[in-house]
């Protein structure tokens, strides 16, 4: 209890016939260091989107009773792949705001030379139609090489940031395994 506020506990099930089906194929390392296979890292994160974000994630998996399973594993594994998944989305939010800084060094520096241009514009051709016309469409164009950067800097990173807390989630959750 937190605040008054209980947290309750959401829950992602999955029923697999074989544990090797969790993890990719290709993958050469250990169990612990195995990536999960795509299907499996869809149908978590997907169902993962679902629940609410306030809710600490656990995940049961269902097995058959029979067979060998390395079972000892699967909790650092899935926290290493999780985990490894939110560097890789910070990597992402670290390049789109690199971007957006350079996209802003150049937007202002076309703002700056529009709005000089347009008083140029102005001074040389007095203050008639033609002159207004040049120095209103040289002052859009200078806001509009500012597009890319405002959209970044004000919109474009959440998706990311949203995406990465999700996989922080995953990474901390504890996985239980019921056998049938």
């Amino acid at each position: 209890m937190t605040d008054g506020l209980v947290s309750t506990e959401s829950v992602i099930e999955l029923r697999i016939e074989n544990i090797a089906l969790l993890f990719d194929p290709l993958d050469p390392f250990p169990t612990p260091s195995r990536d999960l296979s795509k299907t499996a890292e869809d149908f978590i994160v997907e169902w993962a989107r679902e629940l609410p974000r306030r809710n600490p994630i656990r995940l049961i998996l269902h097995i058959p009773q029979s067979g060998q399973h390395d079972l000892s594993q699967l909790q650092v594994a899935f926290s290493n792949h999780f985990r490894q998944r939110a560097r890789r989305v910070k990597g992402d939010i670290d390049e789109l705001f690199g971007v957006g800084r350079t996209s802003l060094m150049i937007g202002l520096a076309t703002l700056i030379a529009c709005v000089l241009g347009g008083q140029v514009a102005v001074m040389l051709l007095g203050s008639g139609s033609a002159a207004r016309i040049l120095s209103e469409g040289l002052i859009i164009l200078g806001w509009v090489a500012n597009w890319r950067p405002l959209e970044i800097f004000l919109y474009g990173w959440w998706p990311l940031a949203r995406r990465r807390r999700l996989f922080q989630r995953l990474a901390e959750m504890p996985v239980e395994v019921l056998t049938a």
